[in-house]
């Protein structure tokens, strides 16, 4: 017989842990699957012994609870403008009061009490970069650090647990749904659970999975710009003068070659590269950046992604994406690294030319290589363009010796319909989080859990939350 619930969840990222947290004292019987490992389980083999990603199945950097947020540095950016698309479904003073509410919970969990980006001399750095050419978007940001993230979401566990069932290593295969309304799910082991209400947030990792059940399902979905492109590592003085007030400078700028949108993303101050693999079944490994609470190295890691819009009848923006890494990992084994000086002489780089750069690479198993192999022209020339401006910015950013990792990729490109309540198609079926399109970091991921878990309290007659009041 099928084991029953009131609520099931499907991911343990922040999308699930905030719903779980709404709902774990309202009297109904709540599970929390997720296919990875507890916290304290989550250990990378291929970043401790500083060596090539192993393809670990499910990878313990962004399965498991906590999400791929677990191991990331822990950025609240605490703005409604900016980490989805929420201010599109509820409004900006709902999203505005939610992500002041978040905020408040990790808080509560033990978040710092630091914020930046809101001190003097702001007005200054936006002036400096519309002269560069680039937008500034100066928001709110609590850094918690890589070491503190785990912390918090350690905590957090510790106070679900009591309250719901947490089954970890348990993947879900596939969604059962009887006259319009959610039923069950049912895990890969063949297990059914059938349950009142669904919320599905599986993260990054479970995004082409939601997508694939999306289609069979035949729910609508669409697809958001793809952003794709390659992390740089520069020396942290380089930055440090806008590091210092705002911890990450999120500049935006459009290619003059293409007029595609190109901005940083996730500036890691004395942080490191990392990789990961994404794709479950089909995984393919992406870099990405890390950074601590007392900096870990000299250097300031960044993504530079470029948003790509396609045309019909193209609908495989995670496909793609998953192509686009695939390629990396062919050429290199692994991640690609490039100086951007050899880039823009057309050669490969070289260990020796990597070996006598000034700054010192964080990840050391990335293979030196050339990322025009990899990556379309389209995209190198917009990110070529972007440190170019940016180095009019900050010197030194687009100097020969920069560090180009490839490729980095964001699968939260296909986005479910959903109602404001975070409802889909399917009734008493809720979606949440980046692997559902909505959102683009904690924050929002966090808020979008809330809102559904939200949702089922306001059917179930139970309007207060009282593991948070």
């Amino acid at each position: 017989m099928a084991k029953r619930y009131d609520v099931v969840i499907v991911g343990a990222g922040p999308a699930g842990i905030f719903a779980s947290l709404e709902l774990c004292q309202a009297g109904l019987k709540v599970l929390l699957l997720d296919k990875g490992q507890k916290i304290d389980a989550r250990i990378c083999p291929s970043q401790k012994r500083r060596e090539r990603c192993t393809l670990c199945s499910p990878c313990h950097l962004v399965s498991g609870f906590g999400g791929a947020g677990a191991f990331s540095d822990g950025k609240l950016t605490l703005s409604s403008r900016i980490g989805g698309r929420l201010r599109d479904l509820i409004g900006p003073p709902q999203t505005e009061a939610l992500v002041d509410y978040v905020d408040s919970v990790y808080l509560k969990f033990g978040a710092p009490l630091e914020t930046y980006g809101t001190g003097e001399g702001i007005a200054d750095l936006e002036r400096q970069a519309a002269l560069a050419g680039l937008k500034l978007i100066p928001v709110k940001l609590r850094h918690l650090g890589t070491e503190n993230c785990y912390q918090v979401l350690k905590a957090m566990y510790e106070y679900l647990s009591p309250w719901i069932d947490i089954r970890l290593g348990t993947a879900t295969n596939s969604i059962i749904t009887a006259g319009g309304k959610i039923q069950a799910i049912e895990t890969s082991d063949g297990e059914k659970i059938s349950c009142r209400y669904l919320i599905l947030a599986p993260g990054r990792e479970g995004s082409e999975w939601l997508v694939n059940e999306t289609r069979r399902l035949k729910l609508g979905l669409n697809s958001n710009p793809i952003d794709v492109g390659v992390r740089v590592e520069i020396p942290m003085a380089v930055m440090e003068k806008f590091t210092a007030v705002l911890y990450e400078a999120k500049l935006e700028f459009y290619s003059r070659s293409f007029d595609d949108r190109v901005r940083t993303f996730c500036m890691c101050p004395g942080g490191e590269v990392v990789t990961e693999s994404t794709g479950g079944a089909d995984p393919v490994i992406t870099v990405n950046g890390v950074s601590y609470a007392k900096p870990r190295t000299q250097n300031t890691n960044f993504a530079i992604l470029v948003s790509t819009t396609f045309t019909e009848p193209f609908h495989e923006p995670i496909a793609y994406g998953k192509y686009l890494a695939r390629l990396a990992n062919i050429l290199s084994g692994n991640v690609l690294i490039q100086r951007l000086g050899d880039l823009l002489d057309g050669r490969r780089s070289t260990p020796s030319r990597i070996q006598h750069s000034p700054i010192e690479p964080s990840l050391m198993a990335a293979t030196p290589g050339d990322l025009s192999f990899a990556l379309p022209y389209r995209y190198l020339k917009s990110i070529v363009e972007m440190l170019q401006a940016m180095d009019k910015l900050a010197p030194g950013v687009a100097s020969p010796h920069t560090l180009l990792y490839g490729i980095e990729v964001k699968f939260y490109s296909s986005q479910l319909k959903l109602s404001p309540c975070m409802e889909t198609e399917i009734g008493n079926a809720f979606a949440a989080g980046d692997g559902a399109g909505i959102s683009r970091g904690l924050v929002q991921a966090s808020a979008s859990g809330t809102i559904a878990a939200r949702e089922i309290l306001r059917r179930e007659g139970r309007t207060t939350t009282p593991s948070n009041e």
